[in-house]
């Protein structure tokens, strides 16, 4: 999360009321087999969190590899001085959903929350749904200096030319979990997308919340800016000040429920904007 002012004003308190997330069980939405990664395999998966950014690109692209991607289907993608890691899952050429975090950090701390836990979260989205039949063409992206301004991302949606933005029908980006439940910033969210994830939750029994995070951004944005459907998940308390951005930032911060119940819920938005038309969410 690339916090502007280190100021975060939140206009529901009830996102800051929730107590600590505890074991239970999350309602899957489709009937299709998915094996889930447990908390125990996503929690296995944080304690990796490189401390220093040099390390962080390689070790996010184990993951994916551990995941079951193909060398045939990452890439880094090298745009000036930044380095997106892509892992392709090939759909219609025409329709093209991004599923994003960024890897780097801050200078302080480990950067376990922020946002380790977003990399780990779509590196299991991606082992859920290698070979599950979807539709659209799937970019895992972990996006490269988030941290100093958007970069990655910016980076990313400035070189698809104009005429093809179009063909990107929405953008889900998992940014800081590890608090509490998920929780969408409306100034960094499309609208239409975040009602849908707001309908899911509530169908797979999940508690969701969503209100501004002032002075504050995330990949999101740089798509929403260019008018491509997208939505940020996090899982921050009130405590976050006293964490993120810190040297408190470690993984003994991370609660892997709440980093699971962020996962479960983003792999059901996946599967509902795959199963969607493009124009869905404009």
């Amino acid at each position: 999360m690339r916090l502007i002012r280190f100021i975060f004003v939140v206009a529901s308190a009830s996102l800051f009321l929730l107590p600590v997330v505890s074991a239970r069980k999350v309602s899957p939405l489709f009937d299709d087999n998915i094996t889930y990664s447990t908390p125990d395999q996503l929690e296995e998966d944080i304690k990796q969190a490189p401390c220093k950014n040099s390390d962080r690109l390689k070790v996010a692209q184990s993951l994916f590899e551990k995941a079951g991607a193909k060398p045939e289907d990452i890439s880094i993608a090298k745009i000036g001085g930044i380095k997106n890691l892509v892992i392709k899952k090939s759909g219609k050429p025409d329709e093209i959903v991004i599923i994003g975090a960024h890897y780097d950090k801050v200078e302080y701390g480990c950067g376990a929350i922020d946002n380790w836990t977003g990399i780990v979260a779509i590196a299991h989205l991606y082992k859920a749904l290698k070979d599950y039949p979807t539709t659209k063409t799937l970019l895992f992206v972990g996006f490269d200096q988030e941290e100093k301004g958007l970069l990655g991302s910016h980076a990313m949606v400035d070189a698809i030319p104009k005429d093809q933005r179009i063909h990107y029908c929405a953008m889900i980006n998992i940014d800081s979990l590890g608090m509490t439940y998920p929780h969408a910033p409306t100034n960094m969210s499309s609208k239409k997308i975040m009602d849908t994830a707001a309908a899911t939750a509530k169908e797979m029994g999940i508690q969701f919340t969503e209100s501004p995070i002032h002075d504050a951004d995330a990949d999101s944005s740089s798509f929403v800016d260019k008018k491509i459907p997208a939505i940020t998940f996090d899982g921050l308390t009130s405590d976050w000040p006293n964490v993120l951005h810190s040297v408190r930032d470690q993984v003994a911060k991370v609660n892997p429920q709440s980093v699971y119940i962020g996962y479960r819920l983003a792999l059901a938005l996946t599967q509902k904007v795959d199963s969607a038309s493009c124009e869905s969410f404009r």
